[in-house]
């Protein structure tokens, strides 16, 4: 029998099954960084469209932008924009037909207060609704020593298991910058790009037993879009760490839960490799970024004069039409959306949503 469950936020038992089936049926999901309501609008209006499932994801800044700018306790902001997000999603996500999963993105070092905050207002929403706030949290601690990384990873889970959630862990460095966590791709060692097997193993030892956790193991991608031939993608460092822990525990094929980080601008035959080899969820920021931006660039400079003049100053007519948000921020959400369905497509998810 296939897999349902119900439409809405899936944590817990029900995440881990949702990641099993997109490995068993030889497909991604996009986790897409949101950053406001018509973003994550967007996301869900795409993944009921074609009938996929998908992450929807917030990176420190996303959150502070949710919060607002003006608010002045940056950390506050923080917290309270990635709070008010997830309950955005989940009063909408059922109504769209969707399972959403929700999940923070790029915690390195000095972030990890932020993570403990949101384990805290998890709590709280969980006594209060029985069910937590987030699916998983990341965890960055990828520039760190490896015994510090699963140290820390390993108090970080055993929060996360209390709560019926999950964790994302990094080993090996993803290229590039997200909102102020990342290196210059130019200027880093390509060594710290390649995650080494042995490593992966490691952190499964130490981690599998506490509970689940997924790894975004660095093969070498990054985060942002480059010039052709500066990034070199080698999606069989995924197949070995598969390798080295099913042999090493006896287990059945591809038993790690694996993450690609930095997918936009990947070409789709690495794409499709990296899922072969048990990637479950590619993020998506750069390119989502780009398209709704190219909606709103291309409405403005059809209707620029609705963004000088309140009345046309040649018809006289009035221009409220054109310079009303809700209409070019629309073309933004159209386009993202329109992204999105490239993203479904090469992920292989388009019609395999398990929603009912």
């Amino acid at each position: 029998m296939s897999l349902e469950l119900p439409a809405g936020v899936v944590f817990g038992e029900e995440y881990q099954k949702l990641v099993s089936n997109c490995k068993a049926g030889g497909f991604a999901l996009p986790a897409v960084n949101v950053v406001g309501t018509d973003s994550i609008n967007a996301v869900m209006e795409a993944a009921a469209k074609n009938g996929s499932d998908v992450i929807i994801q917030l990176s420190n800044g996303g959150a502070t932008f949710y919060a607002g700018k003006g608010m002045p306790n940056g950390d506050d902001a923080m917290l309270y924009g990635a709070v008010s997000a997830a309950q955005h999603v989940h009063l909408l996500a059922k109504h769209y037909g969707i399972c959403a999963v929700l999940h923070t993105d790029h915690a390195n070092r000095k972030l990890i207060p932020w993570v403990d905050r949101l384990f805290d207002a998890g709590a709280e929403y969980k006594k209060k609704n029985g069910i937590p706030l987030f699916s998983s949290h990341m965890v960055d601690l990828s520039e760190e020593s490896l015994d510090d990384n699963l140290n820390e990873s390993a108090r970080l889970l055993k929060r996360a298991v209390e709560l019926d959630m999950s964790i994302e862990i990094e080993l090996g460095i993803t290229g590039g910058e997200e909102d102020g966590v990342g290196s210059d791709v130019d200027s880093m060692d390509n060594s710290k790009l390649y995650t080494q097997p042995e490593d992966v193993l490691e952190a499964y030892d130490r981690l599998s037993p506490i509970g689940h956790f997924s790894i975004a193991a660095s093969f070498g991608n990054v985060h942002g879009v480059y010039k052709p031939g500066n990034v070199k993608l080698r999606p069989e460092i995924l197949k070995a760490s598969q390798e080295l822990v099913s042999k090493t525990h006896s287990l059945s094929e591809k038993p790690l839960d694996l993450v690609f980080h930095g997918g936009s601008g990947s070409e789709p035959q690495k794409i499709t490799e990296a899922i072969e080899y048990g990637v479950f969820k590619m993020n998506i920021d750069t390119d989502t970024q780009f398209a709704f931006a190219e909606g709103v660039g291309a409405f403005a400079k059809e209707n620029m004069v609705a963004f000088e003049h309140q009345i046309h100053p040649e018809t006289e007519e009035p221009l409220k039409k054109l310079y009303d948000p809700r209409k070019w921020l629309r073309m933004g959400e159209e386009k993202m959306v329109e992204r999105l369905g490239q993203a479904f497509r090469e992920l292989g998810s388009t019609g395999k949503s398990v929603a009912k």
